[in-house]
């Protein structure tokens, strides 16, 4: 019965080695770090049951041979693999070239087809390596006050163009998107030699796909006249193609200040004039390009729209 119990529990014995084993050999049973230990003196042996990370087989014999063997169980999982980030460094690089090539153009008025060209060139390589693919899922990356940088929307163009108010010039163009409440401002400003005011347009805007929002237009607001610090009369206006020389209308014109002055101040005493717009005024847009300092975007005429976020780098000149 002992030599039968041996064969059975000490399989190693079968073909006793001619040299002594300096460690026992374990049965592996579990991952689990689960020993039990049971011990027969009349059979002088032990049964030890657990796992571990490895078992090592060790002769006496001048000839060491080690028989390495894991105890844990290597299971191959398939991890699905990411798609390449676009290079940050390529993206910057885009960007940088594509705002350099905004340079005189006067937000697009000015832009001659050869550069018109080589914006929409940039334009496609930076939506190929849109950061944002969801960016109607990613909210509050729009969320924040946006200037207009650059658009192809020709119903601009006589608003940007100094022949329709001689004495006024367009200060900014942005756009303000609050996400919370789903609402967005559009606005312009205006410098004029006495004063800075702005339009606004109020809407709120629904998300119908990862790219696409739509507009709704609720109201329109006249803000408050700012008054300026003094009045700037340039040397010539252009208007109706024609260029008039202001030289003869100086003394008029300082003489005037300060009665136009008071006007003013009276004026921006007031709040703002809200109109209500058309619920028929609706428009949608497409993001294509989003990341913390630059928004491209579509119209549903086709046009473009180039955004910087307010306090980026990208602003300054």
């Amino acid at each position: 019965m002992s030599f039968v119990s041996q064969l059975t529990l000490n399989p190693l014995l079968l073909n006793p080695p001619r040299h002594r084993l300096t460690s026992k050999p374990c049965l592996l049973l579990a991952r689990n770090s689960v020993g039990i230990a049971a011990a027969k003196s009349t059979n002088k042996f032990n049964l030890i049951v657990g796992a571990r990370p490895s078992t090592r087989v060790r002769s006496a014999n001048d000839d060491e041979r080690e028989v390495e063997s894991s105890g844990d169980v290597n299971v191959a999982v398939a991890v699905e693999e990411k798609p390449a980030e676009p290079e940050p460094a390529e993206i910057s690089r885009l960007k940088k070239a594509l705002v350099d090539s905004f340079y005189g153009t006067d937000r697009g008025l000015s832009a001659t087809s050869e550069t018109r060209a080589e914006i929409v060139e940039l334009i496609t390589q930076l939506e190929a390596k849109n950061p944002t693919p969801a960016p109607t899922e990613a909210l509050p990356l729009l969320n924040g006050k946006w200037i207009l940088a650059y658009t192809s929307f020709a119903g601009l163009f006589p608003l940007l163009s100094r022949g329709t108010l001689p004495l006024v010039k367009v200060e900014e163009i942005s756009q303000t998107i609050d996400s919370d409440n789903f609402t967005v401002q559009n606005s312009v400003q205006f410098a004029g030699p006495l004063a800075t005011t702005s339009i606004s347009t109020n809407a709120t805007f629904e998300v119908r796909s990862p790219k696409r929002v739509q507009i709704k237009f609720e109201e329109g607001v006249i803000g408050t006249p700012q008054l300026t610090d003094s009045l700037v009369i340039p040397e010539n206006v252009e208007f109706l193609g024609q260029k008039i020389e202001l030289a003869p209308f100086k003394g008029l014109l300082n003489s005037v200040q300060d009665t136009a002055s008071s006007v003013v101040k009276t004026i921006s005493s007031r709040p703002p004039f809200k109109f209500s717009i058309s619920s028929n005024a609706q428009s949608w847009l497409l993001t294509t390009y989003l990341d913390g300092e630059l928004r491209i975007s579509r119209g549903d005429n086709g046009s473009v729209f180039v955004l910087i976020k307010e306090g980026s780098p990208l602003l300054t000149p």
